[in-house]
């Protein structure tokens, strides 16, 4: 295999086999995590629920997951990818078990929140595949993982429902999404046998401390609490969500236990970060240590419109399509499903242009055509031909999802022993985009929905200027005090 071309077919190469390892513990994730939305029918016959209870079970169920990026990603870079995702897909499965076997709302509810830990898997396989793939095949790698992995909710969309009726009776969806657990608790098992954190020889460069990224500057550390912030905020808004002015699972005073938990929560947290800074800060960080904390910055916010928007509109697609042309659910579905499918190509797409013509340009390129696809979205109309408004989405997809693998091909060039952290932050920006456009979505209609993820969109084709184009060599220091020099060209 060439330092240029990746065979994903070459099963005799282990950078390969720990790349298609490490992209079934990634899918196995979402079909865990996203199990429930297919049991819908069940689920809500089962237990008798409200079009209300069931929205709030799908806030809770993206709610943790911000959080637990970032917590996640800490633990990666100190513990390393091969036992952290080994104990979260075991640890996760008894999640899933006690939301299949759930016997009041009150237990779904808290285990659909707990089951959203299990979304933080994605960050854990950003850093083993960037331990095992130089610079010039990263992209097209992360690009496979994550367009593989997250294809992991659309499957298990088509073939769950075929396995709760394969185990028959009232019981079967809960059979069903317990299999999802099984399977995860075995893989778990597996991947800790079968992987490895880095190649033979190579060294898994840690932090070193825990508790926030080590920055470059006061400067940096001043916009890294900033970007801490609307990961705050996305929070207090889903608790508003659940609040007695949502939907009302929680009672007025437990919501402003949980808004007052989290400005404790924001706190701790910037106390931890600033513990991890102040000492080095002081005595000033070495040149060849140094790094710009923009690229973070900046590539959070990508995501945000990226991952974002998918999240949002894979949410209300189907309905947009079934009031828009007045089709079917079932129908309406399937049309839909083709927002997801282009995840197995366009995301592995992104990453290799990323690879092939420059991370800059590529992301440049894709947030522009996001922007438009968008744009062309929201003049939709009943008026369309179907046919056409279809290729418009599929178009549209492309580019969104291309972007998050533009984005995840220039993540673990940043600086190596912090992509864990990196990778955390940046996927929890992807959930807090999600809940900005859902909220949106909740006082405007489906055009004007649209319209402001372009708009967002055109604000972050702005941003994505201000990076700088990975080049020459990371700098990582061994334990013994020697200079390692990494390739990021």
């Amino acid at each position: 295999m060439s330092s240029e071309n990746l065979n994903v077919l070459n099963f005799s190469n282990k950078s390969i086999r720990t790349l298609h390892l490490t992209w079934v513990a990634f899918f196995i994730t979402f079909v865990v995590w996203f199990s429930h939305a297919p049991m819908k029918p069940f689920i809500m016959e089962a237990f008798d629920l409200t079009n209300g209870q069931w929205k709030a079970l799908l806030i809770l169920n993206v709610a943790l997951t911000i959080p637990s990026r970032i917590v996640i990603g800490m633990l990666v870079d100190k513990f390393g990818p091969r036992i952290v995702f080994s104990l979260l897909l075991t640890v996760s499965s008894f999640f899933c078990f006690g939301f299949a076997f759930a016997t009041t709302y009150e237990q779904l509810a808290l285990f659909r929140f707990l089951c959203g830990f299990i979304g933080a898997g994605f960050v854990i396989g950003i850093r083993m595949v960037g331990e095992w793939f130089p610079a010039k095949q990263v992209g097209l790698a992360e690009g496979v993982y994550g367009g593989w992995g997250n294809f992991g909710s659309a499957a298990g969309a088509m073939s769950l429902p075929t396995i709760a009726f394969f185990y028959g009776g009232d019981d079967g969806w809960r059979y069903a999404i317990a299999s999802t657990g099984v399977v995860a608790f075995c893989y778990g098992i597996f991947f800790y046998i079968k992987a490895r954190n880095t190649p033979k020889g190579s060294t898994y460069f840690k932090p070193k401390k825990t508790g926030g990224l080590e920055v470059s500057s006061w400067k940096d550390f001043y916009f890294y609490l900033g970007m801490n912030l609307p990961m705050y905020i996305a929070l207090a808004v889903l608790v508003w969500k659940l609040s007695p002015s949502g939907v009302g699972l929680l009672v007025q005073e437990t919501a402003y236990l949980a808004w007052a938990f989290l400005v404790a929560l924001c706190i701790f947290q910037f106390s931890q970060i600033y513990k991890v800074n102040h000492e080095h800060l002081k005595e000033g960080v070495p040149e060849h240590q140094q790094y710009k904390f923009k690229q973070v910055a900046v590539l959070s916010w990508a995501y945000f419109i990226t991952f974002g928007s998918e999240l949002a509109v894979v949410s209300m697609l189907p309905a947009f399509y079934m009031e828009t042309f007045d089709l079917t659910p079932v129908l309406a579905g399937l049309l839909a499903a083709g927002f997801a499918f282009m995840n197995l190509v366009a995301r592995p797409g992104g990453g290799y242009l990323s690879d092939k013509f420059g991370r800059k340009k590529t992301l440049t390129i894709l947030i522009c055509g996001l922007m438009i696809g968008y744009l062309v979205l929201s003049q939709i109309g009943s008026t369309w031909w179907i046919p056409f408004a279809v290729v418009a989405t599929m178009c549209c997809s492309f580019f969104v999802q291309a972007g998050e693998g533009a984005v995840f091909a220039m993540v673990p060039l940043v600086q190596r022993r912090m992509t864990g952290q990196i990778a955390g932050m940046t996927g929890a920006f992807g959930n807090v985009g999600a809940v900005t456009f859902l909220t949106c979505y909740s006082f405007v209609d489906a055009s004007t929905f649209f319209m402001i993820i372009s708009c967002a969109a055109a604000s972050c084709l702005v941003l994505v200027q201000f990076l700088d184009e990975p080049s020459g060599q990371m700098t990582e220091v061994l334990p013994d005090g020697t200079v390692q020099l990494i390739d990021v060209t």
